[in-house]
């Protein structure tokens, strides 16, 4: 189709409306559907435009050009990545066919650190032979997973979407404005799937609501190579005050250089003095190191209000899909990513018709929420249990010790569904968290929630 055609709204003459016929059986009374609701699309494909080229843009677009959607990816600045750690969990590289060759590093051991400095190896024992945490860099991920979705039939669009027009009907086409090259531009479409992160434009024009937001901020250090040797296949994980007030902090290992970060919701205004802090923590470990990168960015902590309002779908961090914590996010983005693109395939029957909010709702959101919002809820839980003080950090990392307890933690994160284990060992653990609770004084309502959530899942 030519440029110029891409440039107007889009129209559906009345004369391509259509009534849907069913055949009549005693079963079930003869069915009609207007068309007017859900138009046939004679002549042309539906258009959607995915707003981000992240990992939960490019594989939104991937499914819907895939599925035979005309497909449009915006991404503003494509040489450039989220500062983030890095660490996706295992069954992402089957389930999104990740290549090996972008792993920098196969992490097969982790150590998290008290405030007191207690450290407790986790994963050395835990971990089955086969297993690793993938490590890779978001910049090497991302511009694979763009590519891909090019290859399957996206057309990228390196520009920035500076207004979109909402509609006045059903039927009418939403506009975005962008500019390419200092150029303005305009593009008519039927659908937009915002993917444009926490701070999402698209989230802002269809009002979708406001969440808090933490800020992750991190240095890429390259250190002397008998210092990154350490590092080869281990990532450190910090908790305390000095660190951070209400997450952790990391040292996490890439190709040739190691992330040390760290997280914070509470002291946003603060987050160089807790970077200063994991610095002062890791001085020995790190020394003699250069930095060659500082980053930060915002990092959503609940899901927003609303995450479909008319055509329009937020995924990722724009929705608001990063655990409570952990702080992961890239599966998660994909995930809803490739799940929202397939919804749209599915209500459209592979572009043919129209699609309204409820087909989104119904084939997005609900799939959504009723494969994940139990984990969401259950690590929220945990963060509140387990990040609200150095007592109670000192209690999760003695809790950490229990071979039993990383097992699960690992089944959970490596496969990314909550793992279901032996009640009596299930047990046992609840008791022995409670026991490095009451030494620590800190046994509440918040425990007894996870407790309860803990037996019912």
């Amino acid at each position: 189709m030519a440029a110029s055609q891409l440039q107007n709204p889009l129209k559906t003459p009345s004369s391509q409306l259509s009534i849907k016929k069913h055949k009549p059986c005693f079963l079930k009374p003869r069915r009609l559907t207007v068309s007017a609701a859900h138009p046939h699309l004679n002549g042309r494909k539906l258009r959607v435009a995915v707003i981000g080229g992240g990992p939960a843009g490019s594989s939104a677009a991937e499914a819907l050009a895939s599925g035979g959607i005309e497909t449009f990816l915006f991404e503003r600045s494509p040489s450039t990545a989220k500062p983030c750690g890095g660490a996706i969990p295992l069954c992402m590289v089957d389930e999104f066919s990740i290549p090996h060759h972008l792993i920098d590093r196969h992490v097969t051991k982790m150590k998290i650190i008290s405030p007191s400095n207690l450290t407790v190896d986790f994963g050395s024992k835990s971990l089955r032979a086969h297993e690793s945490i993938p490590m890779l860099r978001r910049e090497v991920l991302d511009a694979f997973l763009r590519t891909r979705a090019e290859s399957a039939g996206a057309q990228l669009i390196p520009s920035l979407v500076t207004h979109l027009e909402i509609p006045a009907s059903s039927l009418s086409p939403y506009i975005i404005h962008h500019t390419v090259n200092n150029s303005r531009k305009t593009l008519a479409v039927d659908v937009i799937v915002g993917a444009d992160g926490a701070n999402s434009k698209v989230a802002k024009f269809i009002k979708a609501g406001n969440y808090t937001c933490a800020i992750a901020f991190q240095e890429r250090i390259r250190l002397p190579d008998e210092k990154m040797e350490y590092y080869q296949n281990l990532a450190e994980m910090y908790v305390g005050n000095d660190v951070s007030p209400d997450f952790y902090a990391w040292v996490f290992p890439k190709c040739d250089h190691v992330a040390v970060g760290t997280g914070t919701v509470c002291g946003k205004q603060d987050i160089k003095m807790y970077q200063r802090g994991i610095k002062q923590r890791v001085k020995n470990k790190i020394k003699g190191g250069k930095v060659i990168k500082v980053e930060a960015h915002p990092i959503p902590e609940h899901p927003r209000p609303v995450r479909v309002r008319g055509r329009v779908a937020l995924v990722g961090d724009a929705a608001g899909y990063v655990t409570k914590c952990s702080g992961e996010g890239i599966y998660f983005a994909a995930k809803s990513g490739r799940m929202c693109g397939e919804g749209i395939v599915r209500a459209s029957e592979g572009g043919e018709w129209m699609i309204s909010e409820d087909d989104l709702k119904r084939e997005y959101l609900m799939e959504w929420d009723k494969k994940y919002v139990s984990t969401f809820r259950f690590l929220d839980l945990l963060q509140r249990v387990f990040y609200g003080s150095n007592e109670a950090r000192e209690a999760l990392v003695e809790v950490c010790g229990s071979e039993y307890v990383q097992r699960m933690t690992f089944d959970s994160y490596l496969y990314k569904k909550l793992a279901k284990g032996d009640r009596w060992e299930d047990l046992k653990m609840v008791f022995g968290t409670f026991g490095s609770l009451m030494r620590c004084k800190i046994v509440g309502r918040d425990m007894a929630a996870f407790n309860l959530q803990l037996f019912h899942e």
